[in-house]
């Protein structure tokens, strides 16, 4: 896979960048990634991204800790090693069923929140020792990037995409190749 080139605008207000992702995307401009100091309410709406499906993930891996949570006492505190605690009875689960709903919850919730989290890092790339993705550390600060890369505005010349864009309030545009 050989080098693409990509432009990076680079914009100091979120409004100012918020209308110019709505002129590019009017434009018929694919925009690759927006790199901003703090969330921009709107923004994803506004680049057309479709709506993220973390929610999914974790009511599965609430399902799979709800899952082994009772497995898990079922097992233990039944099957295992029936223990008589204040006088509850250890013949089934179910009889003591309400003693073991505090554990599935948190076990539940646990899970939820684990997977929901290192599913976040490997999507995103951002997992400790990953290299940095971040084309201008000003973003972590207060400036905005936009990104688009020219292989996917390829019936685009790179002279249009920046006149286009320095009609939108840019403070400063750059022409990068990357691998």
């Amino acid at each position: 896979m050989g080098a693409s080139k990509v432009i990076h605008a680079l914009y100091t207000d979120d409004d100012v960048l918020m209308s110019a992702v709505k002129t590019v995307k009017a434009e018929k401009h694919h925009i690759e990634e927006i790199y901003t100091p703090f969330p921009v309410h709107g923004l994803d709406k506004a680049m057309g991204l479709a709506p993220t499906r973390i929610a999914i993930a974790a009511f599965m891996y609430g399902c799979v800790g709800l899952t082994v949570a009772i497995l898990m006492m079922n097992f233990i505190m039944i099957e295992d090693w029936p223990q008589n605690i204040g006088g509850k009875p250890s013949f089934s689960y179910l009889e003591n069923f309400l003693a073991f709903v505090p554990i599935s919850f948190e076990f539940t919730v646990l899970c939820a929140a684990h997977g929901m989290a290192i599913t976040y890092l490997l999507r995103n790339k951002t997992l400790p020792g990953m290299p940095a993705q971040n084309p201008d550390p000003r973003t972590t600060d207060d400036k905005f990037v936009m990104e688009l890369r020219l292989s996917e505005n390829h019936n685009f010349s790179a002279e249009q995409l920046e006149a286009m864009l320095k009609d939108t309030g840019i403070v400063e545009i750059d022409q990068k190749e990357i691998k």
